[in-house]
C-alpha cells in the first residue's frame, strides 16, 4: 500500500513539473531576454521615409527602422514596470503630423497587447493623441476614485449600562 503511494506522489509530482517546465519554454534559437522574455524584431516604417522614431523616450533612428523587442514567449508585450510600450514618430516637414502608437503591457491588471510584426506611421494624418502625449496612469476604464471619508449614517452599536447611562459609538 505505501509503495503504491509512493508511486502515486512521484507520478504526480513529475506531471506538475512537466506542466511548469510548459508553460516557461523559449523556442529553440529564439534571443533570450531579461525576465525569461525573448527578443522580437518588429520593422517602423513611415510614410516619408526619414521620420526619427522614438521608443519608450530613446531616440532609435530614422525610418525605416528595425527595433527589438522584448516579450513573452505568448507574443504579448512584458510587463517592464509600465503601462504602456510608447512608439513615437517625429514629423519630416511641415504640415505633417507626430504620430504615436501605444501598446498595453499588462501591468497590474490591465489588458495587454500582442507585438506586431510591422508599425507603420502615416505622416500626413493626425494623431489620435497630443504630440507630446506621455501616458503614466491605467487606462481611465480602471480608475477607481479615492475613498470618501464624510459623516457616517449607518448602523451604531449602543452600548446600556444600567439606568440612565449609555454609551454611543
Amino acid at each position: 500500500m505505501n509503495m503504491m503511494k509512493t508511486k502515486w506522489t512521484l507520478a504526480a509530482s513529475l506531471a506538475a513539473a512537466a506542466v511548469l517546465v510548459g508553460c516557461q519554454s523559449i523556442p529553440p534559437g529564439a534571443e533570450r531576454g531579461p525576465h525569461n522574455t525573448m527578443a522580437y524584431e518588429v520593422l517602423v516604417e513611415a510614410s516619408p521615409p526619414g521620420a526619427r522614431i522614438e521608443v519608450n523616450g530613446q531616440d532609435v533612428g530614422e525610418a525605416p527602422v528595425k527595433i527589438k523587442i522584448f516579450g513573452d514567449p505568448d507574443g504579448t508585450f512584458h510587463d517592464f514596470g509600465s503601462y504602456y510600450y510608447v512608439v513615437k514618430a517625429a514629423p519630416v516637414s511641415t504640415n505633417q503630423f507626430a504620430q504615436t502608437r501605444l501598446f498595453r503591457t499588462g501591468h497590474l491588471i490591465t489588458p495587454e497587447d500582442h507585438i506586431p510584426t510591422k508599425i507603420y506611421f502615416d505622416m500626413n494624418q493626425p494623431s489620435p493623441y497630443p504630440p507630446n502625449y506621455v501616458p503614466e496612469y491605467p487606462p481611465p476604464y480602471y480608475y477607481v476614485p479615492p475613498p470618501y471619508y464624510g459623516p457616517y449614517y449607518g448602523p451604531s452599536v449602543r452600548f446600556y449600562f444600567g439606568p440612565g447611562y449609555h454609551r454611543h459609538w
